[in-house]
């Protein structure tokens, strides 16, 4: 040892403790490179020689198949430093710099820690005190060597792969349908099944339109998707229900479009010294080769897939504009425009009692921004009939190629699904056979093996039963969706486009697509009138003039011919009795919810209309109170002589009130003597 190393350690080193850091990059070098660990616990006798005892030199190896590239997840470096930083370590003692960290970051923090706490630094090649300049500076240089290192045994090792992949043999990961031949090739999966799946799978999305429009559909069809098991089954080919996540990967995936791609993403650094991934646009790809292999589909239609992808993605974005026809009854949905600020319009739905769903377009799009009130607010059902008026007389001369392509549509559709579903029957088949054929190989004396074995025949057995019973039963029912009166239907309507679109059966999602074949936007107005532009697809306009819609109280109000009615029956009968009579003729209020006492009620206080009661009271009639006053009776007398015909009197409402019809009469006149003494003489008996 030089008198100059044995001059840097000094007492003070000597009784704190000597820490050694081993460290291999990878498992494999750890288990092949065993020079290399040797080399590296050797580092104790270094120490041993300095003047620590071998009770005072601590080994970190807890870093043993670890990168140095960053400090994040290498616990035993991160101890070291905090070990240093307490002042617990009089020397760090290291291979190399490149075993330590390799990362000038790392490396220069460390630096920093062991100069303020007077730690020594130990490699192969001499011995260091960070606190003195010309040390501190060699460190600091051979750990921008080391960093550099890394960085050109990486470009060595990219631009091999790099240039191996522009020629598109770089054997990448592919997806479920796409294998490697022997020659190494990528070609399309010999299993029938899975090539039928992976066409259904994108047949669908291009007529839903929507990833989750796919996955209820193969749901609903009780179809599986394929995937290759990974674990201790790695590379099996097995059957799962079909995933968001799997969906929106097959549909990214370019190699179905038959093209080689690599270099689609990159990693970033993050601030805790973790790797992030990040998607990059395809003109940032390093490598896109098309019509590399076989496909499943153009490249024109993976490039409009995605771009359906994005259109959908607006529905949930700020603008919610386009997105993805849906199940409700806004036909105009994602495609109204304000004509105030020019903002999107989405939609609204306000449900009535009788569970009507009303439309309401608004735009909320200064709202949003400054928080303005609402630019618009209309109610779209009048909207919606006059452009679907519209789009009639414009499609009519197409009704005939389109629903001939629709009828088409439905017969492919079912008949794909139909094949798939047997394909799943062969399978089960072909499993319960191999079964048997294993069971029947076996040592009837190794009751072990053959019990398992028939275990495993018997499950496969039961799965081909479910497999067939469900083919036949999903079988039948697609045959009854499409016999014989079915298909007259189909081809009736085949010439008559109106009556596919007015017909009930039409779902409001295929009424949305065929408008948006057509229609590009509408732009909505609401002044005294309502103006929508509609801009068709080619620029061709046309402005539509239509009423102002009425107001929620005014569509649930009651219509004007039973009001009318009302007004009529209310000079002979009382409220309830009302009511009974318009829900014996099946009349219903403006919200569809027969009529009672207290709709009657309502109707009269919004109307003004008066009672049965205030129309006798202003012909004449009289209260009891009345005609006690003027006949000198009690309550009593007045009801003896309604009962015995000599005073006229009629209930006048619910509550079993009666008025009283008296004629004029004079003082001394005969009629209310007549009706006096009659009542003294009832009195009297």
């Amino acid at each position: 040892m030089s008198i100059e190393a044995s001059q840097k350690v000094t007492a003070g080193h000597l009784k704190r403790g000597a820490y050694l850091y081993v460290r291999q990059s990878t498992m494999r070098q750890v288990f092949e490179n065993t020079e290399s660990t040797e080399r590296q616990y050797a580092l104790r006798q270094r120490a041993v020689a300095l003047g620590w005892s071998h009770d005072s030199i601590i080994v970190i190896d807890s870093d043993l198949g670890q990168s140095g590239a960053s400090s994040s997840d290498r616990a035993g470096f991160q101890r070291l430093v905090a070990e240093v930083g307490m002042g617990r370590a009089g020397i760090v003692l290291g291979l190399e710099v490149s075993r330590l960290a390799r990362n000038s970051a790392d490396w220069h923090r460390l630096l920093e820690i062991c100069g303020l706490t007077d730690t020594l630094i130990l490699d192969e090649d001499g011995l260091y005190d960070p606190a003195h300049f010309n040390d501190r500076l060699l460190l600091g240089l051979k750990g921008t060597m080391s960093e550099a290192e890394l960085h050109v045994l990486r470009a060595r090792l990219r631009g091999g792969i790099l240039n191996k992949a522009r020629r598109g043999e770089l054997h990448n990961h592919l997806p479920i349908g796409l294998i490697h031949d022997p020659t190494g090739r990528v070609v399309l999966d010999p299993e029938q099944q899975v090539q039928e799946t992976v066409r259904l799978f994108f047949q669908t999305f291009a007529r839903t339109g929507s990833v989750r429009g796919t996955i209820m559909h193969f749901r609903k069809e009780g179809l599986l998707f394929p995937k290759r098991a990974t674990g201790a089954q790695k590379g099996q080919l097995v059957w799962t229900p079909l995933s968001v996540g799997r969906a929106c990967h097959v549909i990214h995936n370019p190699f179905y479009a038959g093209a080689y791609a690599f270099g689609r993403g990159r990693f970033r650094k993050q601030p805790d010294g973790r790797y992030r991934h990040e998607h990059l646009p395809q003109d940032q790809w390093q490598v896109l080769i098309r019509d590399a292999h076989p496909a499943y589909i153009s490249w024109q239609e993976y490039d409009s897939n995605l771009q359906r992808l994005r259109d959908s993605a607006k529905a949930f974005g700020f603008q919610r504009n386009a997105g993805p026809p849906r199940e409700g009854p806004a036909l105009l949905q994602g495609r109204v425009v304000c004509g105030l600020c020019g903002s999107r319009m989405h939609v609204h739905y306000n449900i009535q009692r009788n569970g009507i769903m009303i439309t309401n377009y608004v735009c909320a799009g200064r709202t949003r921004l400054y928080g303005d009130p609402l630019c618009q607010s209309i109610v779209g059902t009048g909207i919606d009939e006059a452009v679907g008026k519209l789009l009639v007389e414009t499609m009519t001369p197409m009704a005939l190629e389109l629903t001939l392509a629709v009828q088409q549509e439905i017969a492919s559709r079912l008949d794909e699904a139909d094949r798939l579903r047997r394909r799943q029957v062969e399978r089960a088949q072909y499993e319960a056979d191999l079964a048997r054929h294993r069971y029947m190989q076996v040592d009837p004396a190794n009751r072990l093996v053959a019990d398992s074995l028939e275990a495993d025949w018997n499950a496969k057995l039961k799965a081909l039963t479910e497999a067939q019973e469900e083919y036949q039963r999903r079988r039948a029912t697609d045959r009854l969706a499409v016999d014989d009166v079915e298909r007259k239907r189909i081809l009736d309507l085949a010439t008559d486009f109106p009556a596919v679109w007015t017909d009930p059966k039409t779902p409001q999602r295929e009424r949305k697509r065929m408008l948006g074949l057509l229609i590009e936007d509408v732009t909505l107005i609401k002044q005294r009138e309502i103006t929508a532009d509609v801009r068709f697809r080619g620029g061709a306009t046309k402005t539509l003039t239509l009423p102002r819609p009425l107001t929620p109280q005014q569509l649930r109000a009651t219509h004007e011919p039973v009001r009318r009615q009302i007004d009529a029956l209310l000079d002979e009968y009382t409220d309830a009795q009302v009511a009974c009579i318009l829900n014996e003729q099946q009349k219903r209020t403006g919200a569809g919810d027969p009529f009672s006492t207290v709709s009657v009620k309502w109707v009269r206080y919004a109307l003004k209309i008066k009672s049965l009661k205030e129309r006798l009271l202003d012909a004449g009639w009289l209260t009891v109170q009345q005609v006690s006053a003027r006949l000198g009776l009690g309550r009593t007398s007045i009801f003896r002589l309604r009962v015995k015909g000599k005073l006229q009197g009629r209930i006048c409402n619910d509550h079993g009130q009666w008025l009283y019809w008296l004629p004029e009469s004079k003082p001394n006149d005969p009629v209310k003597e007549s009706i006096c003494g009659s009542s003294t003489a009832g009195d009297a008996l």
